[in-house]
């Protein structure tokens, strides 16, 4: 069931969606999309508190790409309340953001890894000044800290958009836009479906 607050007949009810959606291969896709999330560091990731079903979102610096950069890692401290949710329920989204207005969202599911070969893969010294050294011999922020861990998030579906124009150009179709009422394209707007996401995978695995 979807909602639906009326009928536009034949006509395209989302006109900007139909005007934007870039349909480029899943190699495109994928790749443009690793390369902005890369570009941008920093996204919002949220899960679920799973006593309240409340929505709960923090940022979190992306600190490595798995599966030919479809799935993303993410440094956790263990005994963090994020931990607790996704334990309680591994749904998760990551959304991208950049002082362009570009954007990405990706869905899917996420675990706590606390594999030591895991976590010093993907250790940086710079987690000492996020944990501290609780001066015990065992909780100083190194890669053998148990508090260390890692969120790895298997990305299900996506969408992004990156803008296709310079600034300047961008303003001048929206700015025809509202004068002819037909909506700019912009962007390209990118959907990347769970197959799309199972057939990247699966390619990357046997050339690995």
């Amino acid at each position: 069931m979807s909602f639906s607050n009326t009928n536009t007949g034949d006509k395209p009810a989302d006109p900007y969606r139909e005007k934007n959606l870039d349909d480029a291969s899943i190699k495109d896709k994928v790749e443009d999309l690793s390369e902005f999330v890369t570009a941008c560091k920093f996204g919002m990731m949220t899960t679920r508190d799973g006593s309240t079903g409340d929505l709960v979102s923090r940022c979190m610096a992306l600190a490595a790409k798995e599966n030919g950069g479809i799935d993303l890692i993410f440094h956790t401290n263990t005994e963090s309340g994020k931990t607790s949710e996704i334990d309680s329920d591994p749904h998760i989204n990551i959304s991208f953001l950049n002082s362009a207005g570009e954007w990405a969202s990706v869905s899917g599911t996420s675990e706590i890894v606390t594999n030591r070969s895991v976590v010093k893969k993907y250790y940086s010294p710079a987690l000492k000044a996020w944990l501290g050294d609780l001066g015990d011999g065992k909780h100083d922020g190194g890669p053998e800290d148990p508090r260390v861990g890692v969120i790895r998030v298997t990305a299900k579906t996506a969408t992004y958009a990156v803008t296709r124009k310079n600034v300047v150009s961008r303003g001048i179709e929206m700015a025809q836009g509202v004068v002819t009422g037909k909506a700019p394209a912009v962007n390209k707007l990118r959907e990347i479906s769970e197959q799309g996401i199972q057939t990247w995978r699966s390619s990357n695995e046997m050339v690995q």
